[in-house]
C-alpha cells in the first residue's frame, strides 16, 4: 500500500472524487472536505498525519477544541457527521482496518423550528421592497412557490411557460428537475420587472445594471437589507420557502402535493412542519394559495 494514501489530507481529495461521483451537492462537498482538513490540521499540531495513527481520543479533543472555541453544537455536529463520512469511506477502501470515529458522540442541541412568517411580517416585507422592482419580484416568487434560492438564481427567462402559468425549475447537483405553478401576484411582480429589466443577452431573469446574473450572495444580501428595513427580526432567505410550506400545509393541500412542488427528496422533511403550525389544517385540496 503506498503510504502517500495514509496522509490524511492526500486521502480527502480521494474522498472528494468519491462525493462527486454520488452526486452530492458541490457545497457539500466544499464542507465535508473543509472539515476534514480542520481535523488533520489540528492533529498535525500532536504529529498526527497518517490516517493509522488517528484514535477517538484524538477526534474527542478535536471536539472539545470545536466548543472551547465557541462553535455551535449544530456546527460541531456537522463536523462529526464529515469525520464519520471520511472514515467510513478510507475504511471501505482498506486504508484502515479500525474506524476511530465509530464512538465518538454527537453534541446534543435542541433544533430550533423553522422561522414562519406571520402575514403582518412577510406583508411588510412586500411594502418595504416595493419601490425595488427587482427585489419585490424576487421576494414575491420565493414567498408565492417556495423555490429555493439557488432555484431562483439560476432561473432563465425561458423557464417561464406564460400560457401555463408555471416555472420549470431545473435540474442541479442533487436536485431533479421539477415545475411549479406559478400565481397571479408573483406573475404581476415578474412583469412589472421584466418590464425594466435592463437590456442583456444573459438569459438569466434576474440580472444586474450590467448584465451579469445577479449572484446568490447579493440576492441574500438584499433581502436581508429589506428584512431590517421591515422591522422583521431573526429572519432569512430560507423563511420565505419555510413560510410557503407551513402556509400551503394549513391551507389544506396534500403533504405529498407540496413535497413534491418544492422539491423535497423525503414525505418526512415536509411533515416535519406539520408540528410548527398552530391552525389546524384545513380539508385536503390540491390547490395552492395566495400568500
Amino acid at each position: 500500500m503506498d503510504q502517500n494514501e495514509l496522509n490524511i489530507k492526500l486521502a480527502v481529495s480521494t474522498f472528494k472524487s468519491h462525493l462527486f461521483q454520488q452526486g452530492r451537492a458541490s457545497a457539500t462537498i466544499l464542507a465535508y472536505s473543509k472539515d476534514i482538513e480542520q481535523l488533520a490540521d489540528f492533529l498535525a499540531k500532536s504529529n498526527v498525519i497518517n490516517l493509522k495513527e488517528v484514535t477517538k481520543d484524538n477526534i474527542d479533543a478535536f471536539k472539545s477544541h470545536l466548543a472551547e472555541n465557541s462553535y455551535t453544537t449544530k456546527s460541531i455536529s456537522r463536523k462529526i457527521n464529515s469525520i464519520k463520512s471520511f472514515f467510513s469511506y478510507v475504511q471501505a477502501n482498506g486504508l484502515i482496518s479500525d474506524n476511530p470515529s465509530v464512538g465518538v458522540s454527537h453534541p446534543k442541541y435542541d433544533i430550533k423550528p423553522p422561522r414562519i412568517l406571520n402575514k403582518i411580517e412577510y406583508r411588510a416585507l412586500r411594502d418595504a421592497c416595493r419601490e425595488d422592482l427587482r427585489m419585490a419580484a424576487i421576494v414575491e416568487i420565493l414567498l408565492q412557490t417556495g423555490m429555493r434560492i439557488s432555484e431562483l438564481a439560476n432561473l432563465k427567462i425561458s423557464d417561464i411557460d406564460k400560457s401555463t402559468n408555471q416555472v420549470t425549475i431545473r435540474a442541479y447537483e442533487s436536485h431533479p428537475e421539477r415545475v411549479t405553478p406559478i400565481n397571479q401576484p408573483a406573475r404581476e411582480a415578474l412583469d412589472r420587472y421584466l418590464t425594466v429589466r435592463p437590456k442583456s443577452a444573459n438569459n438569466s431573469v434576474f440580472i444586474t445594471k450590467t448584465g451579469n446574473a445577479f449572484l446568490i450572495r447579493n440576492i441574500r444580501s438584499n433581502l436581508d437589507r429589506y428584512f431590517h428595513i421591515a422591522g422583521i427580526e431573526n429572519a432569512k432567505v430560507n423563511d420565505l420557502r419555510h413560510t410557503f410550506i407551513a402556509q400551503q400545509l394549513t391551507s389544506g393541500s396534500p403533504l405529498v402535493y407540496i413535497s413534491k412542488l418544492v422539491g423535497h427528496k423525503r414525505l418526512s422533511t415536509t411533515e416535519k412542519y406539520l408540528e410548527f403550525i398552530s391552525e389546524k389544517p384545513a380539508k385536503d385540496k390540491p390547490k395552492i394559495i395566495d400568500l
